[in-house]
């Protein structure tokens, strides 16, 4: 393989959803902007608009009293017709680089924009420093500024937009604690307002959810016309962002069309491309021996003569991980280390077995060669039979549990009452291991509704794309293998539904709460298992400077230019 990665197992192997944002539509440099009422949320589909000819003039709160006082009403002020018949939608991103660009320039404050976000009833403090609380006649006033002032110079509309959409902006903004683990791509690939080389689908991703709008909708026509125009840009053979367009083109239709995809999961093709991304990619590699390391780690603590590691894998897709895995156990042999290694697996499928069989011979001949004893079990089990005399657990056995990319694609409460996954979780939290490790795509495509997952999809996968691109020859043989692995698997979380959607992927933040209902304790990395993690990162070769490795809440993340995409925890 030409990317630059080694795939042997003694070599290396001993190898923000898009965040939200606010658009703000500027007409003209002169316009000036009147403060935001602290504590108050203006209707979602509300609009300020300044410059009005026909109001003359304003008054304030006392001149209105007057009035009243002398029996005379005040003048009546129009109702407001806005131009802009809904508010900016996230999921339709808009190029706004140029315009903050010119805001920059401007002598526009931020102090309207910082008192907009502070508590209700807490205005900017006085001269003295200390913060006053408004009373309602100051919010009046401010209001009665914001919907009555004139604007000098020429006629300009300047519109504010709050939406029920910037919510969760809002509260991140007023709750500085949560830390989420950033999944915030600088992928060139990922912005409308980016660079590209071919401008004319620089706007990819606000054309695809256009696309997933229409068929939502039931607008055939008018998506299959979007996808038609998409198609022609794209190429499977070409930039990163065309390779990833034309999938994501197939993916869409593929929903138009209604077609089951759910079979190709299982091929024999999309099998082997799971194993070159896996072998190829930092992000899966690095994520694999995470995992082990953790393990390794929790029997160095645990005091016991126990001499044999049992570990329960419910799928086993490919050698590498426990690969590395038996080189690290030969070479930290020693009183408290087991020199026995039993693997349990689970055959969820037919034709299961056999492939688990050659992956077990293939393992036992690299243990026998390096001093370490293997035994390879396959089990064929339902969940309510997961016990240990039925797994097969010796009372010697120093038990670990392994989640590798497939706790998310057993079904949870959303596709049935029954809720396979937290079943699953509870039944393993019952044989007591002494660690449980997980590792997951850092991707939030489980509940989510058909158009924002489709933008969620595209958000997840074009910096992955990207990290090939940098790393792989365009026209190399392997890349385009594991490009159409990750293709099956963008097709499945696009188009499918119920229980034909295999993938469903959840964010760490869920992951963890939903552990933590189940009864497991988040075990934080040791700090052997962080360096050991970037210094295998700091060996690749220079073509890989973008991949990174971070500890956050309690987790390893591995991402590219600063996007997550992969996290490894470990539970007990």
């Amino acid at each position: 393989m030409a990317s630059g990665f080694s795939a042997g197992g003694s070599d290396f192997y001993g190898f923000n959803m898009i965040g939200s944002g606010r658009s703000m539509a500027i007409n003209n440099s002169k316009a000036q902007y009147g403060p935001q009422v602290p504590g108050m949320m203006l209707d979602p589909s509300s609009q300020i608009v300044y410059g009005r000819p026909d109001l003359i003039g304003k008054r304030s709160i006392s001149e209105f009293q007057q009035k009243q006082d002398m029996g005379s009403l005040p003048r009546s002020v129009k109702p407001r017709t806005f131009q802009y018949t809904s508010p900016i939608s996230p999921l339709s991103p808009i190029d706004v680089s140029p315009e903050i660009s010119s805001i920059s320039q401007r002598s526009i404050g931020t102090q309207s924009i910082k008192q907009g976000l502070q508590p209700t009833g807490v205005a900017s403090g006085g001269p003295d420093g200390q913060p006053e609380r408004n009373t309602m006649s100051n919010r009046l006033q401010e209001l009665e500024k914001m919907l009555l002032a004139d604007v000098d110079g020429d006629k300009t509309d300047g519109v504010s937009v709050i939406t029920n959409e910037w919510a969760d902006t809002i509260e991140s903004l007023l709750s500085p604690n949560e830390k989420p683990i950033s999944t915030s791509p600088t992928s060139s690939s990922t912005s409308c307002s980016s660079s590209s080389s071919s401008p004319s689908i620089a706007c990819a991703k606000q054309s695809l959810v256009e696309a997933a709008t229409a068929i939502s909708e039931g607008k055939k026509e008018l998506a299959a016309e979007i996808l038609t125009r998409l198609h022609n840009l794209s190429n499977v053979h070409g930039s990163s962002e065309q390779r990833l367009t034309a999938y994501m083109v197939h993916a869409l239709r593929s929903r138009l069309e209604n077609k089951s995809l759910v079979t190709e999961l299982y091929g024999e093709e999309h099998m082997k491309g799971t194993q070159l991304l896996y072998d190829a990619s930092p992000c899966f590699k690095l994520g694999f021996m995470a995992a082990n390391l953790a393990i390794l780690d929790t029997l160095t603590t645990h005091q016991s003569s126990k001499r044999k590691l049992n570990i329960l894998d419910f799928e086993i897709r490919h050698t590498g991980q426990y690969e590395h895995l038996i080189h690290s156990l030969s070479a930290r042999r020693s009183g408290v280390t087991p020199t026995s290694l039993k693997i349990t697996t689970v055959a969820q499928r037919a034709g299961d077995e056999d492939r688990l069989k050659a992956i077990g011979e293939c393992l036992r001949k690299l243990a026998d060669g390096v001093g370490i004893s293997l035994t390879l079990s396959i089990l064929s089990q339902k969940t309510f039979e997961l016990t240990r005399h039925a797994l097969g657990i010796d009372s010697d056995d120093i038990l670990a549990v392994n989640f590798s990319f497939r706790l998310s694609q057993i079904p949870d409460e959303s596709v049935t009452t029954e809720n396979p996954r937290d079943e699953l979780l509870r039944r393993v939290k019952q044989l007591s291991p002494v660690v449980m490790t997980l590792v997951e795509q850092e991707l939030n495509t489980n509940t989510k509704p058909f158009v924002a997952r489709a933008g969620e999809v595209w958000g997840y996968y074009s910096p992955l794309f990207d990290a090939l691109d940098a790393t792989m020859p365009r026209d190399a043989s392997d890349r385009f293998k594991m490009e159409e692995c990750l293709g099956r698997k963008i097709r499945n979380s696009v188009a499918c539904e119920d229980w034909e959607r295999v993938e469903r992927c959840e964010v760490f933040g869920k992951w963890r709460a939903r552990l933590s209902m189940a009864g497991f304790e988040l075990k934080p990395p040791s700090q052997h298992t962080g360096d050991a993690m970037r210094g295998r990162l700091n060996s690749l070769p220079r073509g890989t400077l973008g991949f990174t490795v971070t500890e956050e809440n309690g987790a390893i993340c591995f991402g590219w230019m600063g996007r997550t995409l992969t996290v490894t925890s470990a539970w007990r």
